[in-house]
Order: C-alpha cells, then sequence, then structure tokens
C-alpha cells in the first residue's frame, strides 16, 4: 500500500532517520523482500514525506449527479473560468517577467556604469571594490531570503514542476511567499553577475502563479468563492500549472510556440488538444504583454531597460549559405555537444552532492556557500580581462561603434588607448545577455581571439558547475548557452576560410548542441532557437545538431533534470518501463508488499477510525459480502474518510442511504477537497459503534489489472492516465479467493523499489545481455 501521507516525527524509527541524513546518497527502500516504502524527497531545505496527486476522476455518486445536473450555462461558465485563469496567467507571467528585466537591467547597468567609469579614471581597485561589493550584497540579498523564507524558492523549479504534473505533490512549492522570494532572489542573483539565468525561476514563477489563482490565493487567505471553487482540485490544478510553466518560458524567451512546446515535451506527463490551446492562449498574452512593455520603454522611459531587457539574440540579418562540406563541422558540433553535456551532467552530479554535505552544516554553511561563489564570480569577471591584449578597431566596421565605453556594446575598451578594444571585456564585463549578444554577433569574423574564447570558456565551465546548486534562484539555459556558444565560435574559426557559415551562427549551433547534450531535448529547444535568434534558414542544421547531440548524450547519462530528480528523491515515473519489467507480474509485486487493508461498503465508525490511525494509506478497497464471496465496489480514499469523520455523517443502524441524505449533507466541491488528518478529528465513544454507508462516496470505476498483467505493462498504464492507485485483481474468482490482491502506487512501480524486491531481474537481465 501506498505510504505517502505525513507522519509524526516521534514515530520516526532511526532507520528513517539515518535515510533523511543520507537522502541524497542512498536509495529511500533499503529493505528487500518488500515494496512498503516511506516516500522520502528532499524539497527544499528538508527531507519531506511527499504524497501523490488525485488525478483520476473520482466517479462516485456525488460526482454522477452533479454531472448530470448541469445546465447547459454551468457548463459553458466552467469552460468560460478555464480561458480566463488562462488570461489571467499570462498576463501576471508577463507583467512579472518584464517587471525582473526591468530591475535587473537596471541595476546591474547602473553597476556596470560606474565599473566602467572607474576604469576610465584609472582607478581600477576601486573598480574591483565597488564592482565586487555590489555583487556580494545583493547575493547576500537572494541567499538569505532563500535560506531564511523559502527554501523551495533555490534553484530552478522546474524539475519540482515536472514531477508535480507527473503525479507527486511537492509542498511548498507554489506558495506567495516561496514566488515572492523567486522574484526578489532572482533579481539580485543575476544582477549580481552570478553565471545563472532567469529562464527557470521564470517557469517556477508562472506556475506559482497560475496555482495561486487556481486556489484563490494564498492558503491563509484564500478567497471561498463558489466558482474559485471549482479548480480545488488536482486535475484542474494540473492543467493550470502546465499553462504557467510554459507562460514561464514564453516570458524567458520571448517564444510563444516554443514555450508551449517546451511544456509538451519537457515537463508535462499528460496532455491533451484542449490544454494545448489554452497554453498556448497563455503564451500568446505573455508575449502580447512584453511586446508592449518593450515599445512603452525603447525611448528610455523605463531608465536603462530597453533593446537589452529580453533575451533575443537576432542573427537574421545575416545570409545563411551552406554546402554538403559544411555538414562535417555541424556533425562534429553536434558530436560536442552530446559528449560536453554529458560530461557536464556528470560532473554537475558530483558537485550537486558536494554541495548537499555542505548545505547540511546548516543555514550559515548555505549563505558563506553563496558569498564565496559571488567573490569568485566578481573576482574572475573583473580580472581576466586584464589578461587579454588590446586589439585595434576594424576601419571595415563602419556601422559598430568601436571602441564602446558604455554597459552594452560589441567593442568594449576597458582598459585600452582609443582605437582599440578588448575583447575577453566584451564578454565579461556585462550582463549575461549581453554576453551571449556579443558571441552570437555576426559579420565579426575577427572580433575574438582564439586566447580569449579558450579562457572564456574555461571560466564559464567552471562557473557552470559551481554557481548552479548554491541557495539562490537560479537557471540552467544561460549558463549552457554561454559555454556552449564559446566552443561553437571557436569551431567556426578553426574553420576560418574552409566553411561559408558565419562564426556567429556555429555560436549559435554550439549553444543549442550543449542544450540538447544536457537538457535531451530536440523540438522545443529547436523552436527556442528559431525564435530567439529570428533566422528561419537554420532550421534544417539545428536540426541535425539536436539529434546528433541528444543521441549522443543519452549514450551516457540521463538528462540533467531526470539527475536532479534522482538527487532530490522525487518519485519520477519514466515514460518507458526497464526491459527486465516484462518477467515480473503486478501479482508477484502485490505478493511482497504488506496485506491490502479493505473496508466494507457500511462499516463501523470504529473500524474506519483505527485504520486511519494505524496505517498511512491514502486508498482503501471497499468490498461488499455477497454471500461468502466477496466483490469489490470501488475505491474510497483517505480524504473521504476524513470528511465523513469530520461531518459526523453517522448511522444509528448498519443500512444503505438515500441519494437524497446524501447530497443534503455533502457537495462535490467537498468531495474535491482535502480535509486534514486524523488527528483533527474528535469522535466519541458512542459515536464508534455507528455505521457509516461509505457506497455513495466510492469511486466505483477504480482502474485495475489482472494479476497475471506485466509490470511494464501496468507502469505505462499507471503514467499515461495519471493514476494514484492501481487495483490488482485475481485472474479466478470463488470461494477462499481474496477479491482484491492487493494496491500499486507509484512507489511500487519505481524500477529502484522493485530491484530492492528482486534483485535477481537486474542480473538475469545482464546475463542476457553478455551473451
Amino acid at each position: 500500500m501506498e505510504k505517502d501521507s505525513e507522519q509524526q516525527a516521534g514515530t520516526t524509527n532511526p532507520q528513517e532517520r539515518d535515510m533523511e541524513s543520507n537522502s541524497l546518497h542512498q536509495p529511500l527502500l533499503k529493505r528487500n523482500l518488500t515494496l512498503s516504502s516511506s516516500p522520502l524527497a528532499l524539497v527544499g531545505a528538508k527531507v519531506s514525506y511527499i504524497e501523490s496527486l488525485d488525478y483520476e476522476i473520482n466517479e462516485n455518486d456525488l460526482f454522477k449527479h452533479d454531472w448530470r445536473s448541469r445546465s447547459q450555462a454551468q457548463v459553458l461558465q466552467y469552460i468560460f473560468l478555464k480561458w480566463l485563469l488562462a488570461f489571467l496567467v499570462g498576463l501576471l507571467t508577463g507583467l512579472i517577467a518584464t517587471l525582473i528585466n526591468l530591475a535587473v537591467e537596471n541595476i546591474a547597468g547602473y553597476k556596470l556604469l560606474a565599473v566602467v567609469q572607474y576604469i576610465d579614471d584609472k582607478r581600477y581597485m576601486m573598480g574591483f571594490f565597488f564592482m565586487t561589493g555590489v555583487n556580494f550584497l545583493l547575493t547576500l540579498v537572494a541567499t538569505v531570503l532563500c535560506v531564511f523564507f523559502a527554501p523551495t524558492a533555490a534553484g530552478p523549479g522546474i524539475p519540482e514542476i515536472k514531477a508535480y504534473l507527473n503525479g507527486v505533490d511537492t509542498p511548498n512549492m507554489y506558495g506567495a511567499t516561496t514566488m515572492f522570494v523567486k522574484i526578489v532572489g532572482s533579481i539580485g542573483a543575476v544582477a549580481a553577475g552570478l553565471d545563472l539565468g532567469k529562464e527557470g525561476p521564470l517557469v517556477h514563477i508562472g506556475a506559482c502563479i497560475a496555482s495561486l489563482l487556481g486556489q484563490g490565493g494564498p492558503d491563509d487567505y484564500r478567497i471561498k468563492w463558489k466558482w474559485i471553487r471549482y479548480f480545488n482540485n488536482d486535475r484542474d490544478r494540473r492543467d493550470i500549472i502546465t499553462c504557467g510553466a510554459s507562460s514561464g518560458v514564453c516570458a524567458a524567451f520571448r517564444a510563444p510556440v516554443g514555450g508551449v512546446l517546451f511544456a509538451l515535451e519537457e515537463v508535462a506527463t499528460w496532455w491533451r488538444s484542449a490544454l494545448l490551446w489554452r497554453t498556448f492562449f497563455s503564451t500568446a498574452v505573455v508575449v502580447v504583454v512584453l511586446r508592449a512593455f518593450m515599445e512603452y520603454c525603447k525611448d528610455g522611459a523605463c531608465g536603462l531597460f530597453g533593446q537589452g531587457g529580453l533575451i533575443m539574440f537576432d542573427v537574421g540579418s545575416v545570409p545563411v549559405r551552406y554546402h554538403v562540406a559544411d555538414l562535417i563541422p555541424v556533425i562534429v558540433i553536434g558530436i560536442l555537444g552530446g559528449v560536453l553535456g554529458s560530461l557536464y551532467n556528470y560532473l554537475l552530479h558530483k558537485v550537486l552532492r558536494l554541495y548537499n554535505l555542505i548545505n547540511e552544516k546548516g543555514k550559515l554553511a548555505k549563505i558563506s556557500l553563496s558569498l564565496a561563489v559571488s567573490l569568485f564570480t566578481s573576482a574572475c569577471l573583473y580580472g581576466l580581462p586584464f589578461l587579454a591584449s588590446c586589439t585595434p578597431c576594424d576601419p571595415s566596421l563602419v556601422n559598430s561603434e568601436c571602441p564602446s565605453t558604455g554597459r552594452m556594446g560589441n567593442f568594449k575598451q576597458f582598459n585600452c588607448p582609443k582605437g582599440h578594444y578588448n575583447d575577453l571585456a566584451t564578454l565579461l564585463l556585462t550582463t549575461n545577455d549581453d554576453a551571449v549578444r556579443n558571441i552570437f554577433s555576426t559579420n565579426t569574423p575577427s572580433e575574438y581571439r582564439v586566447f580569449s574564447l579558450i579562457i572564456f570558456f574555461i571560466l564559464y565551465c567552471i562557473l557552470g558547475l559551481f554557481t548552479f546548486g548554491i541557495a539562490v534562484p537560479s537557471g540552467l539555459f544561460l549558463p549552457i548557452i554561454l559555454m556552449g556558444s564559446a566552443y561553437g565560435r571557436l569551431l567556426g574559426m578553426a574553420m576560418g576560410p574552409y566553411a561559408s557559415i558565419d562564426q556567429g551562427l556555429y555560436a549559435v549551433l554550439g549553444a543549442a548542441s550543449l542544450m540538447a547534450g544536457s537538457m535531451r531535448m530536440t523540438v522545443s529547444l529547436c523552436v527556442i532557437f528559431l525564435e530567439l535568434t529570428n533566422n528561419l534558414l537554420l532550421l534544417p542544421i539545428t536540426m541535425l545538431v539536436l539529434l546528433i547531440s541528444k543521441s549522443v548524450g543519452d549514450c551516457f547519462n540521463p538528462s540533467i533534470y531526470e539527475i536532479i530528480l534522482e538527487l532530490k528523491g522525487l518519485p519520477f515515473l519514466e515514460a518507458h518501463p526497464e526491459p527486465w519489467m516484462r518477467n515480473i507480474t503486478v501479482g508477484e509485486l502485490a505478493d511482497v508488499k504488506p496485506p491490502v487493508v479493505t473496508l466494507s461498503g457500511i462499516e463501523t465508525v470504529g473500524r474506519i477510525v483505527d485504520v486511519l490511525r494505524n496505517t498511512t494509506h491514502n486508498g482503501f478497497p471497499v468490498v461488499d459480502h455477497v454471500g461468502p464471496v466477496g466483490e469489490v465496489h470501488g475505491l474510497v480514499l483517505r480524504a473521504h474518510l476524513l470528511l465523513v469523520l469530520k461531518k459526523k455523517w453517522f448511522l444509528q443502524e448498519r443500512r444503505t442511504t438515500e441519494e437524497w441524505e446524501v447530497r443534503e449533507k455533502f457537495t462535490w466541491v467537498d468531495v474535491s477537497e482535502r480535509w486534514g488528518t486524523i488527528e483533527d478529528v474528535a469522535v466519541t465513544k458512542e459515536e464508534m459503534e455507528m455505521y457509516v454507508d461509505l457506497h455513495p462516496l466510492t469511486n466505483t470505476t477504480p482502474y485495475t489489472v489482472v494479476e497475471t498483467m506485466s509490470v511494464a505493462k501496468a507502469l505505462v498504464q499507471f503514467r499515461q492516465v495519471g493514476l494514484r492507485h492501481m487495483l490488482v485483481l485475481p485472474k479466478y474468482h470463488g470461494n477462499g479467493v481474496a477479491p482484491v490482491v492487493g494496491i500499486l502506487t507509484r512507489q511500487d512501480l519505481r524500477a529502484h523499489n522493485i530491484l530492492s524486491a528482486f534483485p535477481h531481474l537486474e542480473k538475469s537481465h545482464a546475463s542476457k545481455k553478455g551473451r
């Protein structure tokens, strides 16, 4: 049975305490020959007991009556409210994304202008101390907020969203405090010049907005309007959060189609056409909001926010011509992206394990780690350009400002004399967005030296590994783009006159290859890059690079988000079952679990209270005994049993209830919500002897499988339908045969847990492969 609800700290045994202290280093299951597990996962700063979500439609009598009694006007109102929520998600995500971009551009811009002024005045040490001090304070603000107020706001948030849409309830991930800390922390961390982006945080912010709108506000201040309560269920909340995630990607890249495809390919487990339309509508609203503010701000009405405010790396002006010979370096870029992407995933996995050990030492250790990374980053960004030699401006570049002395520009003068520029300062002494624009620059074949690009690549490889994982909101997209664009441009320079593709386009292909090699996305990434670069002619070779990179990367390790999911212990169900899962049946899985706990159709209050107090299961088969043979009536949820006890819907004698009695006490909205814990319920001794008719609250159509079905087939059905419980029924019925063999949950279907009980399965599969 599933054990996925919170338990009291006093009942935690020593084995579970040891499990918490080593949650990132040891599997969640330690015992063999049993599938009983306590689902622990690292959410934010602590190991939590997590629950699954009820995405399945609970077809009990109340639901059926409500569905039959809905008028056409109520159905249209429900549909209209879904579209209204999709509009509000897009609108608010667009507004907050604009706020973040405006704040980052102004804070980082004025900081860089002051640093440039110190350098122009030859006050190099003052410039260093000013830049380091400002970055230190910004990082301190972001870290303190995450450590003390919302630990779940640290990191990108995308793995947790993937887990949620897969059916895992990640606690405290979508609250108002988390969203506020994510917004302010993203501004501080990005403006501090750390090697991270705001793309992942924007996806998380979009999901937070969607969740808060769907539930009517924060937990303590929820709006109790009836029409808001329509959406206070896991199924509708999943759809709204999917809209929020796609809106966040759109807000980060100004890529509406890419945002929809990102949600479809990367984060969503369950999809349908109606959801596709609503997510596209949300991203369209985001793009309109962003474009409106860009038009308003382009004349200087928003301070330094303007052209550089949104990630848009336009290379559409350069002609794209390539021949068969150009496919060789393109293929090389794809292979490099796959190898380096998988290597990056491997090394980042090790770094995150190390950071976990450091973070376990307490809040001060987390803050110290973040500030140490900030100091190292500031020292490198300011100091390394002094190693590069000055380059004279190319007089043929008539349309380019060379040298540039502002915060933006392609040819930063830095410490060089008039008429010269420092190419390494062009890449380092700027914001991450502008660094990408500069390295993507086209028609500038002689702008960068090989030495400078090698330093840039090595530095961002180091920063990309050690910045991700500190206690600030962070995204992985931009660091990977910076690393990939460096080796892409280097390869373009190595090709020299033999290539007909511009060096800036090689940088674009390098960035795409490393993202595919690390994140293992293809379709959504291809569209995002097309919308980013505004060059449709890149489509064929971009597709080729992405396919090669993903294929090569898959040969070595999983994607970076899957690695993070595994590190956190979130029970994510993969789309493809392991080959050895064909060799075991669901009946065999049920046999190694504790005996199934069933309830009668008409049950005593005392029995229900006893079951709820002594188990942590969230679903119970309801069995009606007809003569000597029991028949499965359906499945009743723990939340519904608690609802019955709280409303004291008890009967004096053992009998079935009439339909009007049920509707008088409950509504379908009551049934869709969760109702606390058994400790919140008070039942008298007299009430313990009374009865409850469970038939009206029982889901009479739960998903069932026969005990002879393979685990592989059951896993595919479980994941695609979005189940929380799967009943296993016997193949043959009769006297002496239990009506229910067992219940399977997501914990039981995870490969890691199955192998802990059946270790011979993997060994037999490995021996077959070795023949």
